[in-house]
């Protein structure tokens, strides 16, 4: 299956060299390309991307309202994050927005290649140790009222899930929670498509901000 990308950046020469490192894949095609994010609705409507590689600062419509409002749609695309910073507050907030992850402008190509692939496939593009240094290093704002409600909505899970969800949020892969709490691999998959599907959220990048909102992390770990 070819994998359909839309590219939104501002400069010109990214966006060039991004459509022909993508270009050179046999399973990838770049359907579309936007200098901003004013008309990415509109592009998605008529191009059907699989996934789009949304800049997060742009002049106009900056990609972070734009991939806010591109995960409200119903059977949306994936969103990758472009940026030049590791540990953005903007890019937090694409995360929390259900952005699908983010890769550094500076990203070797055959990364950027496969970080496509991964995200098509429905893997997030973040390790579980980005994911929790991420976190962990960008200084949120309105965190009080992100705490009660992270609490409200985690206390739709039962028991089970929540020590999943904490897991998780911890940067431990299903493979060492399987290892943690004496389950199957299998049985973990099926927990956290579970917690996915009763939170109504996108990925376990998703998760683990969740329960950082929470505070149900230990940060001195």
């Amino acid at each position: 299956m070819t994998i359909r990308v839309l590219i939104v950046d501002d400069d010109p020469l990214l966006r060039a060299g991004l459509k022909l490192m993508l270009g050179g894949a046999p399973d990838i095609r770049v359907v579309g390309e936007a200098g901003d994010g004013t008309g990415v609705q509109g592009l998605i409507d008529r191009l059907a991307p699989d996934v789009v590689l949304m800049d997060i600062r742009m002049p106009g419509t900056d990609g972070l309202t734009a991939t806010e409002a591109v995960r409200r749609r119903p059977g949306a695309p994936e969103v990758v994050i472009l940026t030049t910073f590791d540990a953005d507050e903007h890019v937090l907030r694409a995360l929390r927005a259900g952005a699908a992850g983010f890769v550094l402008k500076d990203t070797p190509p055959g990364e950027i290649v496969d970080s496509v692939r991964r995200v098509a496939g429905g893997q997030p593009v973040l390790s579980p140790a980005v994911t929790k240094r991420l976190i962990t290093r960008v200084a949120a704002s309105g965190n009080d009222q992100r705490k009660t409600k992270a609490v409200d909505r985690l206390a739709e899970l039962n028991v089970r899930e929540r020590e999943i969800a904490v897991a998780v949020g911890e940067g431990k892969s299903n493979a060492e929670i399987s290892a943690t709490l004496y389950l199957s691999v299998p049985t973990v998959k099926t927990h956290v498509s579970r917690i996915l599907t009763k939170l109504d959220l996108n990925n376990r990048v998703q998760i683990a901000l969740l329960v950082h909102d929470a505070g149900m992390l230990d940060d001195t770990r």
